[in-house]
C-alpha cells in the first residue's frame, strides 16, 4: 500500500502507470486477428466481397474526416477527455460486433471504429503534459512497450483459445469486450493535465492581485486564445518542414505508413483467399503475435546499432522498402499460407524497423509542440494518400479489383518509394563522402604548408 501511495504522489510515475495499463488492455484486443472470418463466417455472414469493396473503405473514409479535427479537439480538452472517449467507442465497437446483426450495423462499426483510430493520437500526446520533460524518453519507452505488450498477448491468446480450446469466433469478441471495459474505467482514473500544447490559455501578470488576476485569466474558448494557438501552429509547421532532411523523413513516413494500413487492413483477406479454412485450422493471431515480436525486436535493434543517420538513413529507408516491396510480392503470388505469413512478418518487420529510425530522427530535432504537429500531419497525409489509394483500388464504385490485384499494386507501390529513396540515399552518401575526401584533403594540404 504504502508502494502504490509513493506512485499516486510521483509527478510522472502514476500517469504513465495508468496509461501504460490503459494502452496494455486498450490494445488486447483478443477478437482483432479474426476480425475477417467473423464478418464472412455464420454470425455476420457478409460476403468476401461486400468486406473487401464496401465494407472496409468506410472505415478509411471516415478516419480521414476524423483525424485532423481530433487532432486539435485533443489538445483544446487537454488530452484526457478524448482518451476516455476513445474507451468507451472501443466498449461499442465490440457491443456492435457482438450483440447487434446486419451490415447496417456493421457499416456504423467502421465509423465508430475510425473514432477509436482517430483518438490514437490523445494516447501518444497525453504524458508529455503532465511529466516533467527529464521523464520524456523513459515514459515513451514504457507506453510503446504496454501498447507492444498488449497486442501480442492479446494475439496469442486469441491464438491458443481458437487453436487449443476450439472456442468460436463470438466468444473472443466477448472477453475482448470485457477487456476494453477493463480500459474505459482505467481511463477514468487518468489525472486531468493542467495545460496543453497549444491552447495555453494565459494569465496577467503575477504582480497583480489574485482576484484580478483571475479576472483576467484568457478562456480557453476566447478568441485571443485561439488566436494565439493559431499563431503557434503555423510556427510550430514552418519549424517543422523548414529543413529538407525532416521533409525527406516525414515523406517516407507518410508515404510508407499509407501502405502499411493498406496491407494491415486488408492481409486478413489474402490469408482466407489463399487457404478458406475453418477456426480450428487459422493462425491470424499467431501470425500477428510473432509479426509484433519480430517487429520489435527489429526497433530495439536500431536503438543498439552506432550509424550515422544522417548519411546513411535515406539509403536504409531504400534498402529495407524494396524488402518490404519483395514481402509484399511474396503475399500475393504465393499459393501457400506459411509462404504468404513469412512475407507478412518481414513486411511489418521493416515497416517497424524504418518507422522507428524516422520517428527518431525527426522527434530528437524538434520540440515537442513540433514533433506533436508533425505526427499529426504526417497521419494525415498518409491517411489521404490511403483514401486515394483505396477509393481508386478497392472501392467498388471505381475498379473494385481483387485481393491479389490489390497486393500486386501495392507491391508496385513500395517499390515505387524503394527507388525514390535509394537515389535519394545514394547522392546523400555520395555527396557526404566528397565532402570528407574534400575535407581530408584540405588538412593534408594545411599541414605540408606548416611544415615548410
Amino acid at each position: 500500500m504504502s508502494c502504490w501511495n509513493k506512485v499516486k504522489s510521483s509527478t510522472w510515475a502514476y500517469p504513465t502507470a495508468i496509461l501504460c495499463l490503459y494502452g496494455f488492455f486498450c490494445s488486447s484486443r483478443v477478437a482483432e486477428p479474426f476480425l475477417t472470418p467473423y464478418l464472412i463466417g455464420p454470425y455476420k455472414n457478409i460476403s468476401e466481397e461486400v468486406v473487401t469493396n464496401y465494407l472496409f473503405p468506410i472505415w478509411t473514409y471516415s478516419y480521414l474526416c476524423f483525424l485532423f479535427p481530433v487532432f486539435l479537439l485533443t489538445d483544446f480538452l487537454k488530452h484526457k477527455p478524448v482518451i476516455v472517449v476513445q474507451g468507451l467507442f472501443l466498449v461499442s465497437n465490440y457491443v456492435l460486433l457482438c450483440f447487434v446483426p446486419g451490415l447496417a450495423a456493421m457499416v456504423f462499426l467502421q465509423v465508430n471504429y475510425a473514432v477509436v483510430t482517430s483518438t490514437e493520437v490523445a494516447y501518444f500526446s497525453y504524458i508529455y503534459s503532465v511529466i516533467p520533460i527529464e521523464n520524456y524518453q523513459r515514459a515513451t519507452g514504457y507506453l510503446r512497450g504496454a501498447l507492444l505488450i498488449g497486442y501480442t498477448f492479446g494475439a496469442s491468446l486469441g491464438q491458443l483459445l481458437v487453436s487449443v480450446a476450439g472456442l468460436d469466433y463470438f466468444y473472443l469478441n466477448a472477453i475482448t469486450l470485457g477487456l476494453e471495459i477493463v480500459a474505459f474505467l482505467i481511463s477514468l482514473c487518468l489525472p486531468m493535465p493542467k495545460t496543453s500544447l497549444f491552447f495555453k490559455g494565459g494569465q496577467a501578470s503575477p504582480t497583480e492581485k489574485d482576484s484580478v488576476r483571475h479576472r483576467a485569466e484568457i478562456r480557453w474558448c476566447s478568441r485571443e486564445n485561439i488566436t494565439r494557438a493559431g499563431r503557434l501552429l503555423f510556427q510550430s509547421f514552418k519549424e517543422c518542414y523548414s529543413s529538407s532532411k525532416l521533409i525527406c523523413w516525414s515523406l517516407w513516413w507518410a508515404l510508407a505508413t499509407a501502405g502499411y494500413i493498406q496491407i494491415f487492413n486488408y492481409v486478413q483477406l489474402m490469408w482466407n483467399h489463399i487457404e478458406p479454412s475453418g477456426a480450428s485450422s487459422t493462425y491470424n493471431g499467431g501470425v500477428e503475435a510473432v509479426s509484433c515480436l519480430a517487429g520489435a525486436a527489429a526497433a530495439f535493434c536500431v536503438g543498439h546499432v552506432k550509424v550515422t543517420w544522417v548519411v546513411w538513413g535515406e539509403l536504409t529507408l531504400g534498402f529495407f522498402s524494396a524488402a518490404g516491396a519483395g514481402a509484399i510480392f511474396l503475399m500475393a503470388l504465393t499459393s501457400n499460407i506459411w509462404a504468404c505469413y513469412a512475407g507478412y512478418v518481414l513486411f511489418k518487420s521493416c515497416y517497424m524497423l524504418l518507422i522507428t529510425i524516422a520517428v527518431f530522427q525527426i522527434a530528437s530535432n524538434l520540440s515537442m509542440e513540433c514533433y506533436a504537429l508533425t505526427f499529426g500531419i504526417n497521419t494525415f497525409v498518409a491517411l489521404l494518400l490511403q483514401t486515394i489509394v483505396t477509393f481508386i483500388v478497392v472501392d467498388e464504385t471505381a475498379l473494385g479489383l481483387d485481393i491479389v490485384t490489390q497486393f500486386i499494386i501495392y507491391g508496385s507501390y513500395y517499390a515505387v518509394i524503394s527507388v525514390l529513396f535509394l537515389i535519394r540515399g545514394m547522392h546523400t552518401a555520395c555527396t557526404y563522402q566528397n565532402h570528407s575526401e574534400e575535407n581530408d584533403s584540405r588538412k593534408v594540404t594545411v599541414i605540408n604548408e606548416e611544415q615548410f
